[in-house]
């Protein structure tokens, strides 16, 4: 263009609309081939001119053209269509072709939003939905593997048994549990025979403990406990020989047989027939003297004996926490409520736990009745009457197996925790219940005992303790009084048909169902030698410096581990 000037011309106005005015109005030299298409304010405005174009970009395109012409040449250019486009709807296209927005509201927009998901969900929530499918079908495999199980136990491998079955045994008999369920007996109300031990008073300070202010577990090194059984009684062996009733047992024993159905551990119970009589006893070393753990739980507990969570180690450490705790929570101050006669256990001079047996009788036929041994642990005054209470303890080992925080949700949520402990440990708390059934205790106290640490089994602390009355709690966990004098009766009945010798009852660890078993009459004679809990080995506190010191943890640790070891 070199130093020339661009002659624009002159741009006429046009006052009644858009564009040129009318053609036939002017009188003006305007540039020749110049296109011009009429358009409005929303219509998108194309190149005016375009300087980049030559005639060898389109090879179809007649060279003769005057090539001063191509920046003016839209003929390819959708910006200004050709004549006679606006005829043909093929070539006619919108300037935004987005469809119209959906309301985002109703009905319709919450399906819509559902088609409109993308199709290939994120990795992570694709891993997660992998995982949970698979817990679901192990979950499937476990329940399919077991549904022949009352419980429905998940187990790694199969329970043992609790004795040895040897081959020269004799099976007499075997009763499935479903039977058991459509017994029912009831009996009158029993009598007190005798009534011995003593009882201190139970501290009521306790019912205030929270997980805030808990209370540490204190060991008890001077007090004695005795599990003792049946033919072992001394008092029993007299009522005996006074011909006082028909069949003798203990409160443990009993509730055994009461709640067997919800048993999945195996158990065993020795039956001696002598005579007329009937004698129902345990064996020295019996997992009756221990507390069962997790018994009906779905989660399995680890299978090796030494992990401190084994159901064997859980038991023992039960059998102490509970001997303890029954032993802090009363009034030590000397006062006791005395009855007819001391322990029969004791020495002269030997201190012992806080406890009463009361020998109480049964009518279970015109000319069959029933003696047991059952125990109360404490006594409170209330209103200026007594009332017998029992003390027992559940522990919290691990929380990730049952799946609740006692630490949090005791004081919020407590009925979530007693709910769990139900499902996890329906046996013991069924027998607890009928023990306390069989004693005729007005009140039951619970106490919640966790440890320390997760991985500490020798220190605990008290986090609660809770009250309840007998009668309403077996209606709570749906222990019919009833079918448990049923059970006892229809087993009784069995036994009295034998001839005389010596037998023994014995749960399948892998069915729910018991056997009988006739053994010789020096069977479990020297199988054992001591007690699992000996009582020269109990395990309690030592000798304190001043009222409160805390144990030595070396030492508890030692002792301990020799009552692992002994039992």
């Amino acid at each position: 263009m070199g130093g020339g000037e661009f002659e624009i011309g002159e741009v006429p106005f046009n006052p009644d609309g858009w564009g040129p005015p009318d053609s036939s109005n002017l009188n003006l030299n305007l540039p020749v081939n110049v296109p011009f298409a009429p358009f409005s304010r929303s219509d998108k405005l194309g190149r005016i001119a375009d300087w980049t174009r030559t005639n060898y970009n389109n090879p179809n395109q007649n060279r003769s053209k005057n090539p001063s012409d191509s920046v003016f040449d839209f003929s390819n250019d959708d910006s200004f269509p050709s004549s006679g486009a606006a005829d043909d709807d093929s070539s006619f296209r919108l300037v935004d072709g987005k469809p119209p927005p959906k309301p985002k509201f109703g009905p319709k927009w919450r399906f819509q939003q559902q088609r409109q998901l993308p199709q290939r969900r994120d990795e992570e929530v694709e891993a997660k939905k992998r995982e949970a499918e698979k817990e679901r079908a192990r979950r499937d495999r476990h329940y399919n593997n077991n549904r022949s199980n009352a419980n429905n136990m998940m187990r790694r491998e199969p329970l043992k048994s609790s004795v040895d079955i040897q081959p020269e045994w004799n099976m007499l008999d075997q009763i499935p549990f479903s039977t058991f369920s459509k017994l029912s007996f009831s009996v009158p109300e029993p009598e007190d025979l005798l009534l011995c031990g003593a009882l201190e008073f139970y501290d009521r300070s306790f019912d205030r403990i929270t997980p805030k202010n808990e209370r540490r577990l204190e060991r008890f090194k001077n007090r004695n406990f005795f599990k003792v059984t049946t033919t072992d009684d001394p008092v029993i062996r007299r009522l005996a020989n006074e011909d006082k009733a028909t069949v003798f047992a203990t409160d443990t024993i009993l509730s055994t047989l009461m709640c067997a159905p919800r048993s999945v551990y195996s158990w065993d119970i020795v039956v001696q027939r002598v005579g007329n009589k009937l004698f129902f006893d345990k064996r020295d070393g019996s997992q009756l003297d221990l507390l069962s753990v997790h018994e009906t739980s779905q989660e399995p507990l680890p299978e090796a004996k030494d992990d401190i969570n084994s159901s064997y180690s859980l038991g023992v450490e039960a059998a102490y926490i509970n001997q303890n705790f029954s032993q802090q929570v009363l009034i030590r101050d000397g006062k006791k409520v005395a009855f007819d006669e001391p322990n029969p256990f004791a020495s002269e001079g030997e201190e012992v736990a806080s406890v009463a047996y009361r020998y109480r009788r049964w009518k279970l036929d015109n000319d069959m009745y029933l003696v047991a041994r059952c125990e109360v642990q404490s006594v409170v005054e209330i209103n200026n009457q007594r009332s017998f209470l029992t003390l027992n303890a559940l522990n919290e080992f691990d929380s990730k197996y049952s799946g609740v925080d006692w630490r949090q949700k005791l004081e919020t949520q407590r009925g979530a925790v007693l709910a769990t402990e139900l499902k996890n440990n329906a046996n013991k708390m069924a027998k607890w219940t009928a023990q306390a059934l069989l004693a005729s205790a007005d009140m039951m106290k619970l106490g919640y005992v966790s440890r320390v640490h997760p991985r500490d089994h020798f220190n605990h602390v008290i986090l609660a303790v809770v009250g309840y009355k007998p009668r309403e709690f077996a209606s709570q966990i749906n222990l019919n009084t009833s079918n448990m004098w049923g059970i006892v009766k229809s087993i009784v009945d069995l036994c009295m048909k034998l001839n005389e010798g010596k037998y023994v009852l014995v749960k399948d660890p892998s069915k729910p169902q018991v056997r009988i078993y006739e053994v010789p009459a020096d069977a479990f004679e020297n199988d054992y030698v001591e007690e699992p809990l000996p009582e020269d080995e109990q395990v309690q506190p030592p000798t304190e410096d001043a009222e409160g010191a805390e144990p030595n943890a070396a030492t508890n640790d030692v002792e301990e581990k020799e009552v692992v070891a002994q039992a």
